[in-house]
């Protein structure tokens, strides 16, 4: 488990989604979760594995330091900002409880080539240890809201 066994919820500190594939990252205070959309209104927005991409603050932090930069996590194109939960191999599989949804996390969320176009740098230094964040499914659709509780359901 990341960062072991987490004993205090995290926080969703941050949401955002695009209205177009390339569009800039537009942040909101609320929206719904679905299993057929993900994030309702993102551009991205589907049935599957990858539906919502969530980043951890405290990853985003590191890499910023890392780069000397001080970034806004919207440059990332994630759907979500948590603080509080950090990401690792072994999370694949594992249910996420984000305000009222459960998300499944299935994979990382692998920075692509047009993370160096936001910052020189920027996806050499998302690589290691999971800091790009994870992708993940929609199990029960919910509403969340930015301070929403975030915290890992043990099965």
């Amino acid at each position: 488990m990341s960062e072991s066994i987490q004993t205090h919820p995290g926080q969703l500190v941050g949401i955002a989604r695009r209205s177009a594939p390339r569009a800039v990252m537009e942040p909101i205070r609320q929206t719904a979760l679905t299993c057929s959309k993900g994030v309702i209104g993102d551009a991205r927005g589907k049935s599957g594995k990858r539906q919502v991409t969530v980043l951890s603050a405290q990853s985003w932090l590191e890499v910023n330091r890392e780069l000397g930069s001080s970034l806004d996590w919207l440059e990332r194109r994630a759907n979500l900002l948590v603080d509080g939960v950090t990401f690792d191999a072994t999370d694949v599989g594992r249910l996420l409880s984000v305000g009222g949804a459960l998300l499944r996390v299935t994979c990382e969320c692998d920075p692509c080539s047009r993370m160096d176009a936001v910052y020189p740098g920027l996806r050499a230094a998302l690589e290691p240890s999971w800091r790009g964040g994870v992708c993940c499914q929609v199990e029960a659709e919910g509403l969340v809201s930015v301070g929403d509780t975030v915290q890992w359901i043990e099965s």
